[in-house]
């Protein structure tokens, strides 16, 4: 079980607030990414944001466009765990992609401010927040793979290639 500070949002947050799509093809590194995360939501989350925070939102989370940057941006921010009451396919499918878990848990963005704690216990499928415990569907054991693994493509490069980010293990194929 691993505690987490939560920054708190609503319905509907799009893509377009998450990481502006002016920034989409100028900028690219990480740091420049991540300067950028809901900047036209919350100007101050940059500012506050410490790795192992979490997201709490409430439903239809990173609809809109399907751009990576609006994933990756908070990833390079330190969020690691994304929740949301429900989240856009192609949003849950990128968050993946990248290695961040998407939980679905409805209505806990309704008794979290920005600021609160909650902990969340990944083997066991609970959240614990506001004095109440909430189960969460599990992933499946595949996704959950690519989850592990940092992202898909690192898992792609560790199953197909030998290794991960220029890591060779003995008798691996670089």
């Amino acid at each position: 079980m691993t505690t987490h500070r939560v920054h708190v949002y609503g319905d509907h947050v799009n893509t377009d607030v998450i990481f502006p799509g002016k920034y989409t093809y100028t900028l690219k590194t990480p740091e420049d990414i991540a300067a950028h995360a809901l900047e036209d939501l919350d100007p101050t989350f940059v500012s506050r944001v410490q790795p192992g925070d979490v997201i709490v939102a409430g439903s239809n989370w990173g609809m809109g466009s399907s751009r990576e940057q609006a994933v990756t941006c908070l990833k390079y921010a330190g969020i690691n765990i994304l929740i949301a009451a429900s989240f856009s396919g192609l949003y849950f499918r990128n968050c993946i992609n990248q290695g961040i878990l998407p939980i679905v848990c409805p209505g806990l963005n309704t008794l979290l401010q920005t600021g609160d704690t909650l902990e969340i216990d990944v083997t066991n499928n609970r959240i614990i927040a506001a004095g109440q415990t909430f189960n969460f569907t599990p992933l499946s054991p595949s996704v959950q793979a690519i989850i592990d693994a940092g992202g898909l493509v690192p898992m792609l490069q560790m199953r197909f290639l030998g290794y991960v980010d220029g890591y060779v293990p003995a008798g691996g194929k670089e």
